[in-house]
């Protein structure tokens, strides 16, 4: 295919298929917020509602209003759903719940704070759409507090027993490289140069196995390597993500070494997760090989393939490296031949080892609006320009 093949491709999936899947199926008409739970046919089969995905999908149709085309219809999808955050989703430290029933009742504790994440994102992109000073003011408390929590996120909800084995966690390093450059306009300008030089540094340092050229998922407080499951521990899909973070980071700065040291783990990553018998990411590994705790090691995930294609597009438009497009040529025919619903739109999320389908959803508890028309998006845009 010619880039302007691709681009078409990438541009239809997401305005003919995937939002539409959306705006259709997943609006609680009654109690306000999102349905994520939804089947192939978008008939919802739990009516529970999780507040990282109903903050995403905020996120996803302030985004697009902000920035492909300001459709009243997008803007009032996000702002229903910002509605039923804003008065259900906080306790009374203003952290985010997890989870809530249908009416918006909590129902699982702030334990995550990724829920803390996305709806800074969701709320300040929702500001730059309306104007709104309670959305960047949700936007700005919502990050210090996830500064309060960065150094022992769970808190009280942890199931660590101090002290014997403390493990530090890739995600939220990885997370807060993206979230500063979203709440930019928003934030004390120290701060923000703070906090992205300590997520740097964190990301492509203190997590980055020299000897491999990995990223690990966890690592003691000081850096160093755990000999453990957790300490072994690889997901592919999160350093992918996190190397077009850092790709933005580098962009922004003019740094084009980093963003060439982003784009060098980014293959190395793939090269080494990628599955040669039967072709696609592996969801988890083992630095060393060993088997992982994880039994869902070897599916194949949406949401890793299509970080992959967004990263290695983003990769080839800023440094030109042929293995990025190499790569994307291939990780593209593999995401297109599996994940994507011509009948019903969206994508499927999981798929075993061999690709087979394993759920008939589009949506569930870790599943909604957010990686594929994000992806799609993007890709769209760099493809444009490529």
């Amino acid at each position: 295919m010619t880039p302007a093949e691709y681009t078409s491709l990438y541009k239809n999936e997401l305005l003919e298929q995937v939002l539409p899947f959306w705006l259709k199926h997943s609006k609680d008409e009654v109690y306000g917020g999102y349905f994520s739970c939804l089947l192939e046919d978008g008939r919802v089969f739990d009516t529970d509602k999780f507040i990282w995905l109903q903050a995403r999908q905020v996120w996803t149709f302030s985004m697009l209003y902000n920035r492909l085309e300001q459709k009243q219809e997008w803007l009032d999808f996000a702002v229903h759903g910002a509605s039923f955050l804003e008065q259900h989703g906080r306790d009374e430290n203003a952290y985010w719940y997890f989870s809530l029933n249908q009416q918006g009742a909590p129902l699982i504790q702030p334990y995550n704070v990724f829920s803390d994440c996305f709806a800074a994102m969701a709320f300040g992109q929702l500001f730059l759409a309306t104007g709104k000073t309670k959305y960047a003011e949700i936007a700005t408390s919502t990050f210090r507090n996830i500064l309060k929590r960065k150094d022992n996120s769970k808190g009280v909800y942890s199931k660590v027993y101090p002290g014997t084995r403390p493990l530090k966690n890739f995600a939220l390093p990885m997370i807060l490289c993206n979230l500063c450059l979203e709440l930019e306009s928003l934030l004390d300008k120290h701060l923000v140069e703070q906090t992205i030089q300590d997520c740097i540094r964190e990301v492509m340092d203190v997590f980055y196995h020299e000897p491999s050229g990995l990223i690990l998922e966890n690592v003691t407080p000081t850096g160093a390597f755990s000999d453990s499951m957790d300490g072994r521990l690889l997901n592919p899909g999160y350093a992918i993500e996190a190397m077009w973070f850092v790709m933005d980071l580098g962009e922004r700065y003019g740094d084009k070494g980093l963003i060439q040291r982003a784009v060098n783990i980014m293959l190395q990553t793939l090269s080494y997760g990628w599955d040669d018998k039967y072709g696609g990411i592996f969801y988890f590994m083992d630095i060393k090989g060993h088997p992982t705790q994880q039994l869902e090691w070897d599916r194949k995930l949406w949401w890793v393939h299509l970080e992959a294609l967004l990263g290695l597009l983003k990769g080839y438009q800023l440094t030109q490296d042929e293995g990025c497009w190499s790569w994307f040529e291939k990780v593209h025919d593999y995401t297109w031949n599996h994940f994507p619903d011509p009948v019903h739109g969206e994508w499927w999320g999981h798929l075993d080892r061999q690709g087979e389908r394993i759920f008939n959803l589009k949506g569930g508890k870790w599943k909604g609006c957010f990686h594929v028309p994000r992806a799609l998006y993007y890709c769209w845009k760099i493809l444009e320009d490529v």
